[in-house]
C-alpha cells in the first residue's frame, strides 16, 4: 500500500507512462490532486508501489468499478515499472498483489486496458492467460 508521500514519485511515473504511450500532453493531473483523490475525505483510488532499496520503481493504481451484469469489479487504471527496472520480476509482483487484492475483495472481475500496439504489455498479460478482448470500443468525453 502506498502512503501520501509516495504520490510525488507516482506522479513522475504516471508522466513516464504518458510519454511511453505517446500522450504526454494528456497528462494534466497534479501531485496535489493525487494526494486528495487517494488520501482525502472522498478517496476514489488505491495505489500500491514497488520499492527497491527504499526507492519507488513501480506502481499500480486501481479502484472499484461496478458492472450492472456482475456487480463490483476491480479496475486497474495504470500499472508501470520504470524502464530500467523492467525484467526483474517487479511487474509480476505488483500484478500478483493486485490479483490478491481483487480476490480478497471478492470482486466479480478484474479489468484493465492495454494499448493494442504495446506488445510487451500484451505479452505480459498473455502469461496470465488473460482474456484480451478486442470486441469493445472505448468512448470518452474530456472536460
Amino acid at each position: 500500500e502506498s502512503v501520501i508521500e509516495d504520490m510525488t514519485v507516482v506522479h513522475d511515473l504516471i508522466r513516464e507512462l504518458a510519454i511511453y504511450e505517446k500522450a504526454e500532453q494528456e497528462h494534466t493531473n497534479t501531485v496535489e490532486q493525487l494526494k486528495l483523490d487517494g488520501f482525502g475525505p472522498n478517496k476514489v483510488f488505491d495505489c500500491i508501489v514497488a520499492e527497491v532499496e527504499s526507492k519507488v520503481v513501480g506502481f499500480a493504481l486501481y479502484y472499484t468499478s461496478y458492472s450492472t451484469w456482475k456487480g463490483q469489479c476491480l479496475y486497474l487504471e495504470d500499472f508501470l515499472v520504470t524502464e530500467k527496472m523492467r525484467g526483474n520480476g517487479i511487474g509480476k509482483l505488483l500484478f500478483d498483489e493486485i490479483i490478491s487484492i481483487a480476490k480478497e475483495r471478492k470482486v466479480a472481475r478484474f479489468v484493465w486496458q492495454i494499448l493494442d500496439w504495446n506488445e510487451p504489455a500484451l505479452n505480459f498479460y498473455r502469461k496470465y492467460n488473460a482474456d484480451l478482448d478486442s470486441g469493445l470500443v472505448n468512448g470518452k468525453l474530456i472536460f
